[in-house]
């Protein structure tokens, strides 16, 4: 049976027949500066408290378990792209190789369907955002034109503390009648939002999750650590994706951070993070995000062994890219956390 295969914009004869897809996924963030690993970040917390104090400050739920991936079934997001950074699709599980810590795993069913997703947008409107807000706001409203009508969203904002703005909801347009209302105020308490998101996404209706950040510098008002967040975000099977608007001479340490936190925290998911300096590309950025979700790959696989140990398990994706066609990028998530019991 003859593979069809997709890369955005290109078309190629032989061995490998290509369809030509007009999903161009064109972003500012070279390829290079996604293989590269994510440079350490050190963002010194702002207030020494508690763990329990800190959750009651946030209105988050103390003793909430993190999230844990189904031991006998684990899903891997992966998403191909070419040397243009366009993606990839008409890929089989054959061109695909998944390994648990170092023990290769036979690819149960690959998918590229666009099932329903549960999605939280995290929203930076701290002082800083000023005069980038209407643009974000553009920004977030072509991100929810991507949706299908079963997908959930919510939406969280965020300056000094994370504010819950949207709970779960399927209408578009109840995240989109909050968005004129949000004003710029305050400093940047990331980390705080990201660990709210993850919280959120107990209440999730779909196996597929993923959150949306759209920020402008690093963190610099968190109760909660760098260290504890990566934590989370570890545990969480949630996919994240990043679009950080930075100014071309960031004027402070956390701004020079930022891209590296926004990495580190996405690329451990198999999500990625997109860098730009243009406010007019953050909705297109937005736009290809969406579509990014719509065109990945879902693997899934039981694992050999099914471990019960609480502990972290790595993940490892290969790609067998058709012969004739140039070098192929792949992102996927690099592991999981199995339940205790």
């Amino acid at each position: 049976m003859k593979q069809s295969l997709h890369i955005a914009g290109l078309k190629k004869t032989g061995g490998w027949p290509l369809a030509l897809s007009l999903l161009v996924l064109s972003v500012v963030f070279s390829l290079t500066a996604l293989g590269q690993d994510a440079a350490d970040v050190h963002i010194q917390p702002r207030v020494n408290l508690d763990k329990a104090s800190s959750t009651v400050a946030l209105g988050l739920r103390p003793g909430v378990p993190l999230l844990k991936s189904n031991v006998n079934l684990v899903l891997v997001p992966v998403t191909v792209t070419d040397p243009m950074d366009r993606l990839v699709t008409g890929l089989d599980k054959t061109n695909f190789s998944v390994y648990q810590d170092k023990q290769k795993e036979q690819i149960r069913n690959l998918s590229s369907d666009d099932a329903p997703i549960s999605v939280g947008i995290i929203f930076d409107v701290s002082g800083s955002m000023g005069d980038k807000m209407q643009r974000a706001r553009e920004a977030i409203s072509q991100f929810l034109e991507t949706a299908n009508p079963q997908d959930e969203f919510f939406l969280i904002t965020f300056s000094d503390r994370p504010e819950m703005v949207s709970h779960f909801t399927p209408r578009v347009q109840d995240i989109e009648s909050r968005l004129p209302f949000v004003q710029s105020k305050g400093m940047t308490a990331l980390l705080d939002a990201i660990y709210l998101g993850i919280d959120e996404m107990h209440r999730a209706q779909y196996q597929r999750k993923a959150l949306l950040i759209i920020s402008d510098g690093g963190d610099n008002h968190s109760r909660y650590t760098e260290g504890e967040v990566k934590d989370i975000v570890q545990e969480a099977d949630v996919q994240i994706f990043a679009i950080g608007l930075y100014d071309h001479f960031p004027r402070t340490v956390e701004e020079q951070e930022g891209p590296g936190l926004l990495r580190e925290v996405t690329d451990a998911t198999g999500g990625r993070a997109f860098t730009i300096d243009n406010p007019n590309e953050l909705a297109d950025v937005a736009t290809k995000i969406g579509i990014a979700l719509r065109d990945e790959y879902v693997i899934a696989y039981q694992p050999t062994a099914r471990p019960h140990d609480g502990k972290y398990h790595k993940i490892t994706v290969k790609l067998h890219a058709p012969k004739g066609l140039p070098p192929l990028h792949i992102s996927a998530k690099r592991g999981f956390y199995a339940p205790s019991q």
